[in-house]
C-alpha cells in the first residue's frame, strides 16, 4: 500500500499581473497549503520545485519560519516535469528523508518572463532550456513553445488527417468547464467552435489562439507526508499511489524534432506503462484525467499514449464527448491549462486532490482514481 499522501494545497488567484513578487506568491502559496492541511512551517523538512522556478529554498526557510531543512530537489523539463515533483515528494517520504514535503511552483510569467521576449531568448540557457536547443532554434524564427510543438503537431495531424477545427472540440470541452470554476481566469466565459476558428493564427495551418494555454501569474502548492500523519490531520488525503518520470532517448524539453517517430508519444507512453504495471490499473479504472494541455493536441497525445483510445484515433474519441462531464474519462474538470490557468500543470495537481475530496467546482461523481500527467512525468491519485 503507498504511503505518501497530499495533505493539503494552497494556491494564489490566477492573474495577468499580480503586483508582487515571485518570492511573495511562494510563500503565499505554501502557507495557504500548511493551513489547508493544519500544519505549521516549523513542520516542514522538504521541499521540491522546478530547475526553473526563481525562488530559492532558503529564501523561502527563511520567509516561512522552515527550522530545519532535511530534503531540498528540483525537477528539470519545464512544464513537463511538474508531475515530477510527486515523484520527488512520494519517494522523500517514503524513504525517510523527510517527513512534511512541500512542493511549489511561483511564476509571473505574464508579466515577467513571457516566451519570445528579447531577454527570453537572447542567451541559449534560456530558463526552461537547459539543453542548449535554442540556439539551433531561434535563428531560424522558432522562438515559442508553439512554433516547436507545431513541427511535431503538424507530423501527427498529416498522418492522421486532423484539422484545426478538430482540435476546437478540446479547446471547448476546456473553455466550459473553466466557466463553473470560478477559481479560473475565464470563469464565465464559455466559447463556441466557431469561436475557436474565427481566433487568429498563432502557428498556420496548426495552432490558432484558443489552441493555446495561458500566459498567468500565480503560484501553487501542495504537502506531501506519510498516510499515518495525513490521517490525523484536517483534510481528506489523497494517496499517491505511484509517480513516475519518463526521458525516453532524443528527447528535449519542448522540443522533440529527433524522436524516431513524431506520431508517438513516447514519454506518455513510457509513463503509462510504468504506472499501470506498479497499481495494477487501467485506463477504465480512473473516472477522471487531468492532462497537460499546454495546447489542445497534447490532449490527443495524452489519450491515445495511455491508451484511452487507439493511435489516430483521439479527435473522433473527443469529437463523440468522451472527455465531457459525463464521457467515459471526463478531463480537466478545472478547466485545464487553457482555461484555469498555467502554473506549469501544478494546478492540475490541486484539482486531481479536490475532485478526491469531493470539493472541486465542477465534482465528478465517485471519484476513486485520478490519473495526472504533464507529459515527462505522471502520477496516479486516489482516495
Amino acid at each position: 500500500m503507498a504511503d505518501a499522501c497530499i495533505a493539503g494545497i494552497g494556491q494564489t488567484e490566477f492573474s495577468k499581473n499580480s503586483g508582487r513578487s515571485e518570492l511573495t506568491l511562494a510563500c503565499e502559496a505554501i502557507q495557504s497549503a500548511l493551513d489547508d492541511a493544519g500544519l505549521a512551517p516549523s513542520d516542514v523538512d522538504g521541499m521540491t520545485t522546478f530547475t526553473i522556478d526563481n525562488n530559492e529554498d532558503v529564501d523561502l526557510v527563511r520567509s516561512l519560519g522552515i527550522e530545519n531543512l532535511r530534503f531540498s530537489s528540483r525537477v528539470p523539463h519545464g512544464g513537463g516535469g511538474s508531475t515530477g515533483t510527486l515523484a520527488h515528494a512520494m519517494a522523500a517520504v517514503e524513504s525517510g528523508l523527510a517527513n512534511v514535503v512541500v512542493a511549489w511552483r511561483a511564476m509571473n510569467e505574464r508579466s515577467e518572463a513571457r516566451f519570445g521576449t528579447a531577454h527570453m531568448t537572447a542567451n541559449s540557457n534560456v530558463r526552461g532550456a537547459g539543453t542548449g536547443f535554442i540556439e539551433w532554434s531561434v535563428p531560424f524564427g522558432a522562438v515559442t513553445p508553439a512554433t516547436w510543438t507545431g513541427i511535431q503537431a503538424q507530423r501527427y495531424m498529416a498522418r492522421y488527417g486532423v484539422t484545426n477545427e478538430d482540435l476546437a472540440d478540446v479547446s471547448v470541452a476546456l473553455r466550459a468547464a473553466a466557466a463553473s470554476n470560478p477559481r479560473a481566469w475565464f470563469y464565465g466565459k464559455p466559447i463556441t467552435k466557431a469561436d475557436h476558428q474565427e481566433s487568429r493564427w498563432i502557428v498556420e495551418p496548426v495552432f490558432r489562439l484558443l489552441d493555446c494555454c495561458q500566459e498567468s501569474d500565480g503560484a501553487v502548492a501542495f504537502v506531501v507526508t506519510t498516510a499515518e500523519r495525513a490521517r490525523d490531520l484536517k483534510q481528506i488525503p489523497a494517496r499517491i499511489l505511484h509517480a513516475t518520470q519518463s526521458v525516453p532517448f532524443e528527447t528535449e524539453v519542448v522540443t522533440n524534432f529527433y524522436h524516431q517517430d513524431l506520431t508517438s508519444f513516447e514519454s506518455g507512453k513510457k509513463s503509462a506503462a510504468e504506472l499501470y504495471d506498479r497499481t495494477g490499473l487501467g485506463p477504465e479504472d480512473f473516472q477522471v484525467a487531468m492532462l497537460y494541455d499546454h495546447f489542445t493536441i497534447a490532449v490527443y497525445w495524452h489519450l491515445e499514449a495511455f491508451g484511452f483510445c487507439g493511435l489516430g484515433e483521439a479527435a473522433d474519441f473527443v469529437r463523440e464527448g468522451n472527455i465531457g462531464p459525463n464521457g467515459k474519462i471526463p478531463l480537466s474538470p478545472n478547466g485545464g491549462l487553457i482555461g484555469e490557468a498555467y502554473i506549469h500543470g501544478m494546478n492540475n495537481i490541486t484539482e486531481a486532490v479536490r475532485q478526491i475530496r469531493g470539493t472541486a467546482a465542477n465534482p465528478v461523481d465517485a471519484v476513486q482514481n485520478v490519473l495526472v500527467s504533464s507529459g515527462m512525468s505522471a502520477a496516479v491519485l486516489s482516495r
